[in-house]
C-alpha cells in the first residue's frame, strides 16, 4: 500500500523496503497523453516521482519533448534545436492539441510541490549541443527548487558540467546500453568493473538507471547490480516495466520477472502503468 495521501501508483512497500513507482514521460497510465501538465500537477500534489524528456531550444532554454525533430510528437516541423520560444508558441502536441511545456513553465509549476515529489529531467541532447548557455539556463530557473529535480543524460560531460554549476542538483546516469555491449564483449566481470568505475566516477551520481532485464540477467549470473550500487551509496531505478494488460494484472511471466526484481529491492521502478502495477502487486500478494 502507498504511504502518501493514500494515492495509487506512488510506491510499493515490501519486506520493509520502499520502492517508488516512477511515472514514465509524465504518464500515470499509458492511456494518459504524452507529457501531460494535468498528470504532472497531480503528481506534484501527491508526492510522485515522475520523468520527462528535455530537448534544447535554439535560444538555450528547453522544451519537454523526446524527439530531436518536431514532426513525431507535435504539429511542427524541423529540429527543436533551431527553434525559439516564439517559434514554438503556436505548435501543439499531436495528442489533444495541447501547448508545449517549456522549461520556464516547469520552473513556475515547481514553486509549490509536495516535499516528496521528484521530477527527473532526462536530457536528450549532449553537452556540445547544450553548451554553457543551456547550463546557465538550468541554474537560473532551477537552483532554488533543486531538491525536487534530478537530472540525467547519456552525456557524462553534461552531467559533470551540471555538477560544477549546480552542485545541489541531484544527478543520474544510465550506463545500460554500454553495459549490454560490454557484457557481449567481455562478460559479467567486465560489466561489474565498468559499473564500479561509473559509480566512483566524476559525475558523482545519486541514482543509477538500469534496464530491468539487465538487472535480472546479471542476478542470474551472480552479479547483484542493485546491491553493488547500494554498497557505493547509490540508488537504483529499474526501467521500464509496463504491464501488457493493466486490467488483467500480471501475466505469469510478468509476475516471475517483477517479483524477482522486487526481491533485489530497487529504490525505484519506472513504469507507464503505476496504479495498475501497484494494484496487481497487491492482488498477487493477497493470494
Amino acid at each position: 500500500m502507498t504511504g502518501l495521501l493514500d494515492a495509487q501508483g506512488l510506491e510499493i512497500l515490501h519486506e520493509g523496503h520502499r520502492t517508488r513507482l516512477k511515472w514514465h514521460r509524465l504518464r500515470k497510465r499509458l492511456a494518459d497523453p504524452l507529457f501531460s501538465v494535468e498528470v504532472m500537477s497531480e503528481g506534484f500534489a501527491a508526492g510522485a516521482s515522475m520523468e520527462l524528456d528535455l530537448r534544447v531550444r535554439g535560444d538555450g532554454g528547453f522544451v519537454v519533448l523526446h524527439d530531436k525533430g518536431l514532426e513525431g510528437e507535435t504539429t511542427g516541423h524541423g529540429p527543436v534545436a533551431g527553434k525559439s520560444i516564439a517559434d514554438l508558441s503556436d505548435i501543439r502536441m499531436q495528442e489533444g492539441g495541447r501547448p508545449l511545456i517549456l522549461s520556464e513553465d516547469l520552473a513556475t509549476m515547481m514553486q509549490s510541490t509536495h516535499p516528496a515529489a521528484l521530477l527527473q529531467f532526462d536530457v536528450k541532447d549532449d553537452f556540445e549541443a547544450i553548451g554553457a548557455r543551456g547550463i546557465r539556463h538550468l541554474a537560473e530557473h532551477f537552483r532554488n527548487i533543486a531538491a525536487a529535480v534530478i537530472i540525467s543524460c547519456n552525456s557524462l560531460d553534461l552531467i559533470v558540467a551540471v555538477k560544477e554549476k549546480l552542485p545541489e542538483l541531484l544527478r543520474g546516469i544510465d550506463p545500460s546500453d554500454k553495459l549490454y555491449d560490454i557484457r557481449k564483449a567481455g562478460g559479467w566481470k567486465a560489466v561489474e568493473m565498468e559499473l564500479r568505475a561509473d559509480l566512483r566516477g566524476p559525475t558523482e551520481p545519486d541514482t543509477i538507471y538500469l534496464h530491468w532485464s539487465l538487472i535480472l540477467n546479471a542476478a542470474k549470473e551472480g552479479l547483484d547490480m542493485i546491491g553493488l550500487c547500494r554498497d557505493e551509496g547509490k540508488r537504483v531505478d529499474a526501467w521500464t516495466f509496463t504491464l501488457r494488460d493493466p486490467e488483467a494484472g500480471f501475466s505469469d511471466e510478468e509476475w516471475m520477472n517483477f517479483s524477482a526484481l522486487m526481491a533485489l529491492k530497487p529504490d525505484q521502478i519506472t513504469t507507464d502503468e503505476a496504479p495498475a502495477t501497484e494494484r496487481a502487486w497487491q492482488q498477487r500478494m493477497a493470494g
